[in-house]
């Protein structure tokens, strides 16, 4: 009885495997290396919030478990920011405002995101977006970095769904 009581949804599972592949790949260094993301608290978090936005578009559209596992993935993301935010001292009203705040961010990133792809293969949109977002307004190395999510979300499209879901995404490499 107790186990089925503490037993997570297969949803949640599925969410919180694809959370740890977007985080573990926004970790690769060669990102900070050669891609031109700066190795900061932004930085981290432009390519922690892309790798869970490309998931988060690649279930897009998809029904059942892995809508819920779309769903519980943000939850995460939000968990984790919160997290963050919590291991650096601040308090419960400034991490609900801080996180709220990023909470809309993401969502403005997804939908510059969705328009973004929406326009390729032209790609002026996307680098754009990269530039502007992961780089910080760096576009020095933009091409690199669009090339990168180009093929990344690519890559995420050919895989099954029941494997992103148990967690085996296969990420291009950074």
């Amino acid at each position: 009885m107790l186990d089925r009581l503490f037993r997570q949804s297969p949803a949640k599972l599925a969410g919180e495997a694809l959370y740890a592949a977007a985080a573990g790949q926004a970790r690769q260094p060669d990102f900070y290396r050669h891609g031109g993301v700066a190795d900061t608290r932004e930085g981290r978090f432009e390519l922690y919030t892309l790798h869970v936005i490309l998931l988060v578009e690649r279930l897009k559209g998809e029904t059942g478990l892995a809508a819920e596992a779309r769903q519980n993935l943000f939850d995460r993301y939000v968990r984790g920011l919160d997290d963050a935010f919590r291991e650096l001292g601040l308090g419960d009203t400034a991490v609900a405002k801080r996180v709220k705040a990023l909470g809309q961010a993401f969502y403005g990133r997804l939908k510059a995101f969705e328009e973004a792809v929406a326009a390729l293969p032209d790609r002026a949109a996307l680098t754009d977006l990269v530039a502007r977002t992961v780089l910080e307004g760096r576009p020095e190395t933009a091409g690199v970095m669009t090339d990168y999510v180009a093929a990344a979300r690519e890559a995420l499209g050919r895989q099954d769904v029941e494997t992103l879901l148990a967690g085996n995404v296969m990420w291009e490499a950074a």
